[in-house]
Formats: structure tokens, C-alpha cells, sequence
């Protein structure tokens, strides 16, 4: 035998001499954990009132917009979520009850006194579609706390006012899904950041105060267990009064409380930055906060930017090329396409964008996978995603306002560099081949996307990188959550230049990554260099779906990037629970050690890294080439 790899037999296992805590967490469990409930398959295509409409928004503008989404044919092409955003609350109940406002949303009007939506949601689902509201995780809204549109409001007693979630989880889920039938919940969590003792209309007496769970600037102040545990309040709810699982979970905290690490477990869709505005620069504020996380993201359980604002400011008929990239760009991310835009004024040419099927077809692609880096700078972007008819997607992005020229290699796509490369141009139609490179010249803003063929690298299998939507961190090592330095940093609009900048906020810094290590540095390992492969932290366990791959195998080690390196690694292949492969331990600057497994017939595959004892700051370990192959 090889050394560093040991091939091992049911009476050869034994565990690594651990605290419980540290072998609970790292012990296989043979099941897939990232959260498959509800109906997100494929990421939800759709519209949302709130960029079009804000707080203004009444029953002629929705059932306008969803009439719309049906006779311009964007229905028939996935766009089925028609979500009622803020703005529709008139009160709360002395028994409870929410109560809609009817002023703008007549139909909501019953003989018994109270209100209903199901006029509105049998009407939209009559058409086709599917419905879908807004709440929020505290006691009151965001618009509550921030806007001064008053008449939009709820209004009555300070109790009457109290529209959120908090208090009222089941009592709310049940009236929105069991009585009312819609089918997607947007959950805010303004109420649970915005609502301190010193808050001006806390003293007022306009609300009452709500102990800051989140502190969106500072991780180390936000309690992030309890903001977990209310959202998984909301799943169960969920669960419970949707016995056909026909339901979609939206949870929008901007980013906040290292959500992106737990959302994938709690629900359907997860905001990982602020709002999205019209402005480039903000743009690719939300992007960056999506664009290194591929690994966070499968069916079932996405990764969102926000919804989409083609239509206004950058991204408008004038600003066709932005509309473009926007478009693009949140496609190749697997972001829910909502569309924030009064279509009912919508310029032909942005109807042809938002309908756009070759580019849809990259969002709603089955395989489920993220988009990757395939090649990163502040100038230009390369992302590549793996389809499930083993073509790729792929994105080049220029990121500045000058034009510039790029080289697109069969290496960026996993292809052989002596075979030919074929590219169909999404948004032309136009094909090309190449052999091992080509030479691109784009516009200012302009992004090129292609659907690429090729001979593949690997043409039995896949590597890791080349399939994040099959692969979930179940842990990830990450002990202290960190604020991410890599995104995009813009002008925040409702901030302007007061102030001193933005800072990073959202966790995320040190999560596992695909052909980078977990702080964005080459995969390497001993001055042996990766450019396939999984970057994570020690004391870490990934799961990874097996769909009828033979072989597991990958060359593993302490990454170059580590700063402790006191622990040594194991490095261990588990096939449905059952130890199949395990490595020496293995410390810093030692040559990468192969480590192979026959997984046929496993469903599911877990990769774990483990030093003996706990680490505080765990090092970055590096699973190079790993891959499954038949």
C-alpha cells in the first residue's frame, strides 16, 4: 500500500480518539441533509410586486402583472410565482386573524366580516399560476419600521399593528396556505433587527421594543441560533399545513446571520445580500455575495441574489446590454428568476430578454449546478456550470465600463485543450470552434454566454468542482463565522457617502469552496498545485449524491494556506454510512496522499477531514482531483 491510504474492513474501523461533540458532528449519518422539502426542484421563476410597486401595491396591479406573465407567453416559458409583496395588511385581529386591506384588494371581502384571499389565489391558479405572499419573522414589517408611506401601513392599536410572524407562526401559516391556498411564503426579518429601546417610535410608543436578534453589521453580535431556530418554526408550520409538500420558502435576511451556512438546511431560497437597486455597481454587490458560494446550493434549497430589476435604471431598454448581463448572470447562478417590473409598460425588447429560452434553460437546468469561477479578477470573470446532458454553460463577464478582451480556455470548461470546442451563442444563435483557446473582445457590461460541447477532461465521470449541486457541506469547519471580503463594494443608495464605507458583513469567509481553498486562495499541497478539486476546513463533512459512479478518488492533504498547523488531518470516505477508505494522518507541507474508494452501488458518499482534537481556527485541507467516476 501507498502511503497515506488504507483500504479498511469492517473489523479494522475505529473511530479517532475525539470529544463526542467533535465525533457527533463528523460521524457519517448516510443521509442527505440540506433541506428537500417544498417544490424547488428548479429554482422559482416568477413576479414580485415590491421593485415595481413598493408598498402601493392593490389587487388590479397583481392580477394586471399575472394577466400579463400569461399572454406575453412568459407563463408557458416557467414564470408561474405571481408573490404579493408589502403592503397588504390592514391589521391584526383581537382574535388573531390577519385582516387584508380591502380598499385595494376588493375580492378579499367575505359576508361573514372577515377577509379572504382565496378569491385572489383561485383566480391566479385558475390561470395557470401560482400564488405567493409576504410576511415577516418579528412582530412588525420592514416598511413598518423604515418607510414613512404611513397610509400604507397597518393601522389601529399597537397589538392591531403587529403583523409579523412572532407569536403567530402556526395561526399565520395555516391561514396563508391551509385557508387562503397560496403557495410561497417571503419571510422578512426586519422586526428582529430594527426595533431596539432606542428606537425613536419604540419611545414614541408606536411599537413595542424587540431585543435586536441581528446585528447586520457585525456577526459577532447577532444571535444566530435563535434567529435559526424562529425560521425553523416557520419550516415546520410549513410542513405541517402542506401535507402535498406544494410550497416554497423564502427566507430574506439580506445575508444576515451567517444564513447562508443554515439556510440550506431550513428552507427553499435564501437572500444572501442587502436589496438589489438599478445600479451596476450594486449588481454586482449581490452577485459577489452568490458567486462564491456554489457549494451552498442545490435542489431544493438555492442560493438568491434578489430578484431581478431589469426594467429600471442600469437595466433598462436604454441599458439593453446591463439587462443583458443581469439576466444572464442570475441564470448562470441558478437564482430564482423573479421579475420586479410593471410588465404591463414593458418595452418589447425587454420582454425578449426575460424570455430569453436558452438562457432560462441554464437557470432550470435539473442538474441543479451553481455556476463556478472559473477564472477570477475585479476586470473579468469566467463561470462555468456543468449541465445535465454533460454540456456546460458558460459565462464571460466584463465587469468594468471599458472594453476589454478575454481568452476562454478549454481548461476553464474541464475540456481537453487538443479536442474541438464547439460554443452556441445563447443570445445570438451563432456557433464557433476552437482548439485549446479563444479570443473574445467585449463590450463595456457586456457578458457572453454560451452553451459549450467538448471532450471532457474526465470522460468516465466528473470531478467534485464540476457538480457543487450534488455536493452539500454538511459541516463545513467553520467555527467562528466570518465576514466575506469579496464583494463588490457600492455606494449604498439609501446611505449615500455618509459614513465610512461599506465594510464586509456576510458570513460566509472560510466556507467550503469548489477549486479554490475556503479563503480564495490555489488549491495546493506541498507545492503541488490543483486546479480541480474541494477547498474546506479541517473537521469538516461533505455529503455527495452518487448517481451510479463506481469510484471515488482524490489526492488530499493540509493545504499550503494553512496558518496553525499543529493537528494533523485523517482524511476518511464513507459509502451509506459505512467506512470505506481512510487516510494516515496527514500534517502540513507532506506530499498529497491518494486516497480511492469503490463506491458502487452507494447512494451516498461523505467525505470527512478530521484532525484528533478540536481546532479553534481549523487549517484548510484540500481534496484535489477529487471526483466520481464509472
Amino acid at each position: 500500500m501507498k502511503r497515506g491510504f488504507r483500504l479498511l474492513g469492517a473489523v479494522a474501523i475505529m473511530a479517532l480518539t475525539a470529544t463526542a461533540a467533535h465525533a457527533d458532528e463528523l460521524d457519517p449519518k448516510g443521509e442527505w441533509s440540506a433541506y428537500d422539502k417544498g417544490n424547488a426542484a428548479l429554482p422559482p421563476m416568477g413576479w414580485n410586486s415590491w421593485n415595481a410597486f413598493a408598498l402601493e401595491i392593490d389587487e388590479a396591479k397583481v392580477i394586471g402583472s399575472a394577466e400579463t406573465i400569461v399572454t406575453s407567453g412568459l407563463a408557458a416559458k416557467g414564470y408561474r410565482y405571481i408573490d404579493l409583496d408589502e403592503g397588504w395588511w390592514a391589521r391584526r385581529g383581537g382574535d388573531g386573524r390577519l385582516v387584508i386591506r380591502t380598499d385595494r384588494f376588493p375580492s378579499a371581502i367575505r359576508s361573514d366580516g372577515t377577509t379572504s384571499f382565496r378569491p385572489l389565489t383561485d383566480k391566479l391558479h385558475a390561470m395557470g399560476l401560482k400564488a405567493g405572499i409576504y410576511s415577516e419573522i418579528g412582530r412588525n414589517s420592514c416598511g413598518q419600521i423604515y418607510s414613512e408611506e404611513k397610509a400604507s401601513l397597518p393601522s389601529g392599536t399597537v397589538a392591531e399593528r403587529e403583523v409579523g410572524l412572532y407569536d403567530h407562526v402556526d395561526q399565520d401559516i395555516g391561514l396563508y396556505f391551509a385557508e387562503w391556498g397560496f403557495d410561497l411564503i417571503k419571510v422578512d426579518g426586519c422586526g428582529i433587527r430594527g426595533l431596539p429601546e432606542s428606537n425613536p417610535r419604540v419611545a414614541a410608543g408606536e411599537f413595542r421594543a424587540f431585543a435586536p436578534l441581528i446585528d447586520s453589521d457585525s456577526l459577532g453580535r447577532t444571535d444566530i441560533p435563535a434567529v435559526r431556530a424562529l425560521f425553523g418554526k416557520v419550516a415546520d408550520a410549513l410542513e405541517r399545513y402542506n401535507p402535498d409538500n406544494d410550497f416554497v420558502f423564502s427566507l430574506c435576511i439580506w445575508g444576515s446571520a451567517d444564513v447562508r451556512s443554515w439556510a440550506k438546511n431550513v428552507g427553499n431560497l435564501s437572500r444572501t445580500s442587502e436589496d438589489i437597486f438599478p445600479i451596476w455597481g450594486r449588481m454586482l454587490f449581490n452577485m459577489d455575495s452568490t458567486s462564491r458560494r456554489a457549494l451552498y446550493a442545490q435542489p431544493g434549497s438555492w442560493n438568491d441574489p434578489d430578484m431581478l430589476y431589469i426594467g429600471n435604471g442600469d437595466f433598462d431598454a436604454d441599458h439593453l446590454t446591463e439587462a443583458r448581463t443581469h439576466f444572464s448572470m442570475w441564470a448562470m447562478l441558478n437564482a430564482p428568476l423573479i421579475i420586479g417590473y410593471d410588465l404591463r409598460k414593458a418595452a418589447p425588447e425587454l420582454m425578449a430578454i426575460l424570455g430569453n429560452e436558452g438562457i432560462i434553460a441554464l437557470d432550470q437546468d435539473p442538474a441543479g449546478n451553481q455556476a463556478v469561477l472559473a477564472y477570477d479578477s475585479d476586470d473579468v470573470q469566467i463561470y462555468a456550470k456543468t449541465l445535465a446532458d454533460g454540456t456546460k454553460g458558460v459565462a464571460i463577464l466584463n465587469r468594468t465600463s471599458a472594453p476589454l478582451d478575454a481568452v476562454l480556455t478549454a481548461e476553464h470548461l474541464k475540456f481537453l485543450a487538443g479536442a474541438d470546442v464547439e460554443l452556441t451563442d445563447l443570445w445570438t444563435g451563432n456557433t464557433t470552434r476552437f482548439k485549446g483557446e479563444q479570443k473574445f473582445t467585449l463590450a463595456p457590461r457586456e457578458t457572453l454566454v454560451f452553451k459549450a460541447k467538448g471532450k471532457r477532461m474526465l470522460a468516465d465521470g466528473y470531478y467534485l468542482s464540476e457538480m457543487p449541486g450534488s455536493v452539500n457541506p454538511a459541516v463545513d469547519g467553520v467555527t467562528v463565522p466570518q465576514a466575506e471580503p469579496m464583494t463588490h463594494r457600492a455606494i449604498l443608495p439609501w446611505q449615500s457617502t455618509h459614513g465610512n464605507g461599506e465594510h464586509p458583513r456576510y458570513g460566509g469567509w472560510g466556507g467550503a469552496q469548489a477549486d479554490a481553498t475556503p479563503y480564495g486562495e490555489e488549491l495546493a499541497v506541498s507545492g503541488r498545485r490543483f486546479a480541480s478539486g474541494i477547498g474546506v476546513l479541517a473537521n469538516s463533512r461533505l455529503e455527495i449524491r452518487n448517481a451510479g459512479y463506481r469510484h471515488f478518488s482524490a489526492e488530499v492533504g493540509v493545504d499550503d494556506s494553512a496558518r496553525d498547523r499543529s493537528e494533523p488531518v485523517t482524511f476518511s470516505v464513507y459509502g451509506d454510512g459505512k467506512l470505506l477508505a481512510r487516510s494516515d494522518p496527514m500534517r502540513f507541507g507532506e506530499a498529497p496522499a491518494k486516497i480511492e474508494a469503490d463506491v458502487a452501488g452507494v447512494k451516498l458518499v461523505e467525505i470527512v477531514a478530521r484532525s484528533a482534537t478540536p481546532m479553534r481556527f481549523p487549517d484548510p485541507v484540500t481534496w484535489g482531483n477529487a471526483a466520481l467516476t464509472r
